[in-house]
């Protein structure tokens, strides 16, 4: 008679234990961060998440990251309570840290040790109240070197400093210290869904009117 040996179940647990001690104003430019790009890759084979728990090593469940936003091209965007990089066969493309006082250490220091581990190709970090950054939008490319800072992007006259994701085609810029993405081929700024579904009815608002949709004055209907 043989005896049949089990493997351990290892347990990789969809929470940190740890709660979320950020501030309303962090916390809202994690979500808008996060919806702006739900909604530019929508209907497309990429998944954007943000605040979920990343492992990266299988069989140890202490090797885990939470990034604030992501974004894995070529992926299946269905909902996860956690994302394994073994099990999806990579890791993500780019990530955005929205730094606080609290994470700010973090955000700087550890998280980009892991990041560049697993092959995080560009990680932005935005500090919403310009307190603890600075610059307070900062931007990293990983290279054979390892992570170097992203240079603005050529600008004329008063133009804003932008600096360029290169693996998605966005810039990124500031505008009285709020955040700013725009897509690169088009020139259109992000927008949530929400706001993209104002802005079409503004357009077919003034179409009824007769008036220019590019006006505007149609915002102020």
């Amino acid at each position: 008679m043989s005896l049949l040996h089990s493997s351990p179940v290892i347990e990789y647990p969809e929470s940190d234990g740890k709660p979320m001690g950020e501030t309303d104003l962090h916390r809202d430019w994690m979500i808008r961060i996060l919806e702006l790009l739900k909604h530019r890759y929508r209907g497309e084979r990429v998944y954007v998440s943000s605040d979920l728990l990343l492992y990266y090593q299988e069989g140890r469940p202490q090797k885990f990251v939470v990034p604030d936003v992501f974004v894995v091209s070529d992926c299946d965007p269905r909902r996860r309570t956690t994302f394994k990089t073994w099990v999806e066969g990579r890791g993500p493309d780019v990530v955005w840290e929205v730094t606080s006082r609290s994470t700010r250490r973090i955000d700087e220091q550890l998280k980009p040790q892991v990041y560049a581990e697993i092959g995080v190709k560009e990680y932005f970090l935005y500090d919403p109240t310009s307190e603890y950054l600075l610059p307070p939008l900062q931007g990293f490319r990983l290279t054979d070197r390892g992570y170097e800072e992203i240079q603005p992007e050529p600008t004329v006259g008063l133009q804003p400093a932008t600096l360029l994701c290169r693996e998605l085609g966005l810039l990124h810029h500031l505008e009285a210290g709020e955040l700013v993405i725009t897509d690169r081929q088009t020139g259109q700024r992000l927008l949530t869904g929400e706001e993209a579904a104002r802005e079409e009815l503004l357009r077919l608002r003034a179409l009824l009117e007769g008036r220019d949709p590019s006006d505007g004055g149609a915002a102020g209907s």
